[in-house]
Formats: structure tokens, C-alpha cells, sequence
């Protein structure tokens, strides 16, 4: 009878132990920290990319919540560390307690002969406590990567992780990243370098992990980001385009980047690329990274600028510290005409410490629509001698003296924005400010300028957007058969692309039949822009937000003696400034009510809109030549 009981209880002991043993370490709402590897090999090539790897590994979970590069990045900076100081165990634990996350992820890699040993050592951030030891041995230098992606899949099955999701996301490391240690490295230090700051460096980082292995398809994404974040369209284009087609070489999580990346950089297709957001943000549920995407260009760029706010309240809820959902939530009330309360989010992006270069704009156009000189010199100021600031806010500064008629004035700071872009080796961003300022001085009436500011942007550039600006400024300046040549050349190369087909050819195709006298084909060519016609469009330089849309569309009704349909476009501009920023459409837009009054036979209101252009351009340039037309027309009304 005793051996019988004893046989129970020891049956009972091990059923309890295993159910002990199985019993979850993590849950979904806890988040984890990964610190930088302990390396005693004295070989560097494991500094920084076990880390990356293991990262990347993990971050094919749905079920674990990884603490983003930039957020650890940010908590670092205030804990006053320096940008290349090793994310050792130390920091990391404070980094860990900070923010509140549960646990942190250490590894270690030492050489045992021609061997090498690999540990892994999760502890809860406050207590200590260990959760979950893992070791292995690689028996060679090559054999290193795969036994880390081994040991991160037992890692995800024993903290608490679902069979099914694990093996249904769990690409080797490997296969998700590279082969090569050496490329992973270069990888590492250039995610590290576009963290601090420096995107030249990151993206020489990049380039080298290409080299390296012509085949890492997430080094090609982050290539195609930094250009693209830097204004630099054609390179990110190509960039995009070869992490696309190296997709299968990721994993999930990043094969949704990759394709998010590619539809925003490549094809344009907006309504694809929300759809790969929400399945992505279904898929990993604890990721903040597609609803900060979604809440850029994407709900943007076709008007819905609540959606916006709203994934990048999510974002920000997700993780605090990322900085583009700040960026674009501000933007998206500016859009709304809800200046103070981007003021509110531009404040506690500036306390968690961003003030990137889109916040400084964002701030000068906030100052501009406030007529307050004062806010505007401050922002001048402060973007001195700051890469990719200075010149676009010479640029903001060249169109607030062209919304004022100062066309002198307007085109020195324009050329100072051209000649800062270039000097930092920024062609793209340089054409950018030569194509939308050309726009101005063809609808001032200069179109001699304005066709050689056009051809110069082209020369520098054939981006997108350059190539649409340059469009507008050939067609309005009347040198139609170089217009209708950019035209077709957007419909050949952006067939897919939301923004070309909603709004760029239908602009470019007005504007020409205006100029051959059609003004029913330039209403009829406006017709597919209507839907969601107050949209925020445009990258960096290049950027004319949409309201040269309704612009031309009110001309049209104008020409075809459709007044009241005329005021209807003109009060559009003025009924939005937040999407035309500092656009010096917004100034001509009274002249245009004036006209459409006068049409109508208005003469008091008539007489109201064009005092209040010449109140807008009273320190306006004497020749420009649509003042000199306004004045004719409105002594013609006494």
C-alpha cells in the first residue's frame, strides 16, 4: 500500500512540476527590453547584430511586445547616455523600469575552442526575478545565427507564446534578415545612426550591409526610407522597388513594411497600402508601427484627416516615444483648421524630446495664418544651420514674400533654399523648391522664369511630385506641349498611383484645356478630384497640398460664366488654410471672388474683394504683372 501511495505522490509531484513548468511567464500586455549582448569572444562582428537579429526574431511575435529601437533610443537620451554607448545590462534595466516594461532580454556569446556558447537571460525588470534561461552551442562562427533563431523560438514557447503562432511566424533569422554577420552589423549601426540623428551615416550604413549581401531586403527598405524621409524621391524609388521584390527573403511583419513601404514609395497606391495596414495591425496587434504609417500619407493623402488622428492616438498609446505619429497628428489638425490644438501636439512631442524639421514648418505656417511675424522670425532662427530645416524654411519664407507680392524678395530666399539643398547633396529637395516656386511666377506672370525655373527642376529631378510641379508651371506659363509630355509621362509611370490619378493629371489636363479656350473640358477633366478633394498631398519640397485643384476649377467656371459655382472654388482656399499652408494661392483667391462677383454684376462685393487682395499686397512689388491687371480692373469698376 505504501509503494502504491508513494507512486501517486510522486505521479501528482511531476504533474504539478509540468503544469508549473508550462504556466506563462509573459502575458500579452507585458513588454520586454532587449539589451545589447555580453560579447567575450574579442571579436566585434557579434557587437550590435546579435541584438539586431535576436530583435528582429522576436519581433515576428504577435504574442510578445518588443520595445522599439526608438524608444529605447529616446529613454536613453534622457538618462543623458551617449548615442554609441553599448545598451549594456545596466542601462538596460533602467531603461526597462522607466518605462514600465516587465522583462528583460539579455544574451551573452563566448568561444569555447572553435565553438561558440549562446545564452539567453530574461529577468523581470523590478524584482529580478528569473523567468527563462536558455543556452546553446553553435560549433562554428557560421552556425551562429541559426542556433540564435533556434533558441529565440524556444524563448517564444516558453514565455508563454501559443504553439500555432509561433510556428506560423517563425522565419529563420537567416532567411528574415541575412546570412552574412558582417552585413547584419552594418545593419545594426545603421539603424543606430538614423536613430541619433544622422541619416547620411545611416544610410552609409545600409549601403555597406548591401554590399555585403546584395539580398537583404529589409537593408534595401531602410535605404529607401532615409531617402525618402530626406527628400531624395528617384533613389528611394529604386530602393523600394528591390526590397519589394526581395520580400520573401522577411518576415511577416517586416513583408508588411516592406509592402507598406513599397505602395507609398513605388506604385502610390494609397487604398492598397491602408489595407496592408489593417491586416498588418490585426496580424500583430501590439505593433505601433502600422498605425503611425496609416496615419501619414496614406489617410492623408486622400483627405481623411480624423482617421489620421485617430492611428496616431493609437500609435502614440502603443509606444510614446515615435515620433512621426506626433508629426503627422499635428499636421492633420492643422489640415482641420485646428491650429491650437496641433500647437498642443507639437508641445508634448517637443517634451518627449522631437522637434524634427516638418515640426518646424508646421510651426512657421501656424505663425503665417496668425499674421504673427514674431512666431515666424523665431522659427527662421531656430532652424539655422539644421539640415533639412534651413532650407525649407527658406523656401516657407520665399512663398510668405510671394503671398505678399514681393517677388524680389520671394525669389532670392528661393534660390538661398536651392543653393542649401544642393550644398548638402540634395538634388531632389533643391528641384522641389525650383518646380512649386516656378508655379508662382507663371501664375504672377513671369512665364519666361517660371518655364526656366521648371526646366532647371527637371534637369535635377524627375521625381513625382517635382514632375507634377513642373507640369503646373509649364502648362500655366502656356509651354503646353512640354506640359502635356509630363502628363503623360505621370499616367505611364504611376498608373496605380492614388494621388497622380486623383489629382495631379486631373490638374495638369485642365490647366492645358484652359489654355487651348476649353474651360467645360478643364470642369469636366476636375471631375475624379472632387472625391476627397481636400487632401494633403505632396512630399517635403515638392509640397502644394491640393488646392490648386479647386484654384483651376473656379478659373474654369469663371471662363465658362458660371459665377456663382466660381465663388464656391475660391472660398475653398479660404475656407482651409490649413492645407494650403503658406501657398500664395490663398492671397490671389480674393482677387478671383472679385472677379466672379464682378461677373455677377456684385458691385459692392466686388469692389470688398479686391480691396482686401490689395490689403494682402500692399507691400507688393510695383511691376508684378497680375497687380498691374488687378489695378486696371478694379479702376475700370469706379
Amino acid at each position: 500500500m505504501l509503494t502504491i501511495a508513494t507512486s501517486i505522490l510522486a505521479i501528482a509531484l511531476v504533474v504539478i512540476y509540468l503544469v508549473l513548468r508550462r504556466t506563462p511567464h509573459l502575458t500579452e500586455k507585458d513588454a520586454v527590453v532587449i539589451a545589447e549582448f555580453s560579447n567575450s569572444t574579442g571579436d566585434p562582428i557579434f557587437d550590435e547584430a546579435l541584438r539586431q537579429g535576436l530583435a528582429v526574431q522576436l519581433e515576428q511575435s504577435p504574442f510578445l511586445q518588443i520595445v522599439s529601437d526608438e524608444r529605447v533610443h529616446h529613454v536613453l537620451q534622457l538618462m543623458g547616455k551617449a548615442p554609441n554607448e553599448q545598451f549594456a545590462a545596466a542601462a538596460a534595466r533602467e531603461v526597462c523600469q522607466r518605462i514600465g516594461a516587465t522583462a528583460l532580454l539579455e544574451g551573452s556569446i563566448a568561444s569555447l575552442g572553435q565553438q561558440y556558447v549562446l545564452g539567453l537571460r530574461a529577468t523581470h525588470c523590478d524584482t529580478g526575478d528569473l523567468l527563462v534561461v536558455e543556452q546553446a552551442t553553435a560549433r562554428s562562427k557560421e552556425q551562429v545565427l541559426d542556433v540564435l533563431s533556434h533558441m529565440a523560438s524556444r524563448f517564444r514557447h516558453r514565455v508563454g507564446e501559443s504553439l500555432t503562432t509561433s510556428q506560423m511566424h517563425d522565419k529563420p533569422l537567416e532567411e528574415a534578415t541575412t546570412s552574412s554577420l558582417d552585413a547584419l552589423r552594418a545593419y545594426s549601426l545603421g539603424v543606430r545612426a538614423v536613430l541619433s540623428g544622422s541619416f547620411v551615416m545611416g544610410a552609409t550604413f545600409f549601403r555597406r550591409a548591401i554590399e555585403l549581401d546584395p539580398k537583404f531586403a529589409l537593408a534595401h527598405a531602410h535605404v529607401a526610407l532615409v531617402y525618402a524621409n530626406s527628400g531624395q524621391s528617384g533613389p528611394a524609388f529604386e530602393s523600394a522597388r528591390q526590397a519589394y521584390e526581395l520580400r520573401d527573403r522577411v518576415s511577416d511583419r517586416e513583408k508588411f513594411f516592406i509592402s507598406v513601404i513599397f505602395d507609398r514609395i513605388v506604385t502610390g497606391n494609397l487604398e492598397r497600402a491602408q489595407q496592408t495596414c489593417l491586416l498588418w495591425a490585426r496580424t500583430y496587434p501590439r505593433d505601433a508601427l502600422p498605425h503611425s504609417l496609416s496615419s501619414g500619407g496614406i489617410l492623408q493623402g486622400v483627405g481623411d484627416f480624423e482617421g489620421s488622428i485617430e492611428e496616431a492616438e493609437t500609435a502614440i498609446a502603443m509606444d510614446p516615444d515615435l515620433g512621426p505619429a506626433y508629426v503627422n497628428m499635428a499636421y492633420s489638425y492643422f489640415a482641420l483648421g485646428r491650429a491650437s490644438e496641433a500647437e498642443k501636439i507639437i508641445r508634448r512631442a517637443s517634451e518627449r524630446g522631437f522637434n524634427p524639421p516638418e515640426m518646424l514648418f508646421l510651426r512657421y505656417s501656424i505663425a503665417f495664418h496668425r499674421n504673427n511675424s514674431d512666431d515666424m522670425n523665431r522659427v527662421v532662427a531656430l532652424s539655422q544651420g539644421k539640415p533639412w530645416a534651413e532650407d525649407w524654411i527658406s523656401q516657407a519664407q520665399a512663398l510668405t514674400a510671394a503671398a505678399a507680392g514681393q517677388l524680389q524678395l520671394a525669389r532670392r530666399l528661393s534660390q538661398r533654399a536651392v543653393d542649401l539643398a544642393l550644398r548638402a547633396g540634395q538634388p531632389d529637395r533643391a528641384a522641389g523648391y525650383e518646380a512649386s516656386f516656378a508655379v508662382y511666377q507663371a501664375l504672377f506672370g513671369y512665364p519666361r522664369e517660371a518655364i526656366g525655373r521648371a526646366s532647371a527642376a527637371l534637369k535635377l529631378s524627375r521625381g513625382r511630385d517635382i514632375e507634377y510641379a513642373a507640369g503646373l508651371a509649364l502648362g500655366t506659363a502656356g509651354d503646353l506641349s512640354q506640359a502635356e509630355e509630363l502628363s503623360r509621362v505621370l499616367q505611364f509611370r504611376f498608373p496605380e498611383d492614388t494621388v497622380v490619378n486623383r489629382f495631379y493629371l486631373p490638374v495638369l489636363r485642365a490647366v492645358i484645356a484652359m489654355k487651348n479656350r476649353a474651360p467645360q473640358t478643364a470642369i469636366d477633366l476636375l471631375q475624379p478630384a472632387l472625391s476627397g478633394e481636400m487632401a494633403l498631398v505632396g512630399d517635403g519640397s515638392a509640397i502644394l497640398g491640393n488646392v490648386h485643384s479647386p484654384y483651376v476649377r473656379g478659373e474654369a467656371f469663371l471662363s465658362a460664366g458660371h459665377a456663382s459655382e466660381a465663388l464656391s472654388e475660391f472660398q475653398k482656399l479660404l475656407d482651409h488654410p490649413g492645407l494650403r499652408f503658406n501657398d500664395p494661392l490663398g492671397s490671389l483667391a480674393p482677387l478671383q471672388i472679385g472677379r466672379a462677383y464682378a461677373l455677377i454684376g456684385d458691385r459692392i462685393k466686388t469692389r470688398s474683394a479686391y480691396e482686401a487682395f490689395f490689403s494682402r499686397w500692399a507691400s507688393a512689388d510695383p511691376d508684378v504683372p497680375i497687380l498691374i491687371s488687378a489695378k486696371a480692373e478694379y479702376h475700370a469698376l469706379q
